[in-house]
């Protein structure tokens, strides 16, 4: 009976790591220009994050490895507690030194940020042996990810010319009414769920630590992340929703 209990728990069994990550958020929304370079480089923030995955090639409880199974040495399963902060204001072409109407000025003038709290969890997948990484000091191993996050933001809106919301201080498209909103801009905050996805490596560092890089894209299921929408029937050049490249670095301790 003892020696049954002890393969179960062998065989279901497995093991826990956590970490910390941080890097540079470059935010794709309303504000700037599209396919600007000025803008995907201006409308840059931070962000930082705890994770925890479960490993299910290595099992606690007996100091051993896992049964081997393809699933046990591929995947991994993350979670991750986030935060990500980016000022946002207008860059390119129609706010270029050279442009002097009321409009340029209003653009130049508009300021903006938003915060975003995320919860979630991704798959991950190691074309490598996840077992050959963990016994290789200096090792790397590359890894892909899918999986789905649930967010809090909070946006903010303002002009140095004013309030927003006068023909004075806000550009034309903004003063539209957009969904059940006055204005096709906003500062207050909401949820929304987003996709994301990874392509990233560890490196081997000590037998229980890793270093970790990767490069994430989340799309959110919203338009109002950055707190702009400019209503979409009239203007069609607002074609996605919000969505951010996330390129971080991180620092991962196994629990034994």
């Amino acid at each position: 009976m003892l020696g049954i209990s002890n393969r179960i728990n062998a065989q279901y069994g497995f093991s826990h790591e956590i970490g910390a990550i941080a890097g540079p958020v470059a935010f794709q929304s309303d504000y700037g220009e599209r396919h600007d370079f000025s803008t995907n480089l201006g409308n840059t923030g931070v962000g930082v994050g705890l994770i925890h995955y479960i490993n299910f090639s290595y099992t606690a409880e007996c100091d051993c490895y896992s049964p081997e199974t393809y699933f046990n040495d591929h995947f991994k399963l993350r979670s991750e507690l986030s935060y990500n902060k980016t000022e946002l204001e207008h860059f390119g072409e129609w706010v270029s030194p050279a442009r002097t109407s009321l409009q340029a000025n209003q653009l130049r003038a508009m300021k903006g940020s938003t915060s975003v709290t995320n919860l979630g969890m991704q798959l991950e997948y190691f074309p490598l042996s996840i077992r050959d990484f963990s016994a290789t000091i200096g090792s790397l191993g590359p890894f892909v990810s899918l999986g789905a996050q649930f967010s809090y933001y909070n946006a903010e809106a303002h002009s140095s010319l004013g309030p927003l919301g006068t023909p004075l201080t806000t550009y034309p498209k903004y003063l539209t009414p957009t969904d059940d909103r006055k204005y096709g801009f906003s500062t207050e905050g909401g949820s929304v769920w987003s996709i994301v996805s990874s392509v990233g490596t560890r490196y081997k560092l000590a037998p229980l630590s890793d270093l970790m890089i990767d490069l994430r894209f989340q799309y959110y299921f919203s338009d109002w992340v950055d707190g702009l929408k400019p209503n979409p029937d009239l203007y069609k050049e607002n074609k996605a929703n919000d969505w951010l490249v996330w390129l971080n670095v991180g620092y991962i301790y196994y629990l034994q």
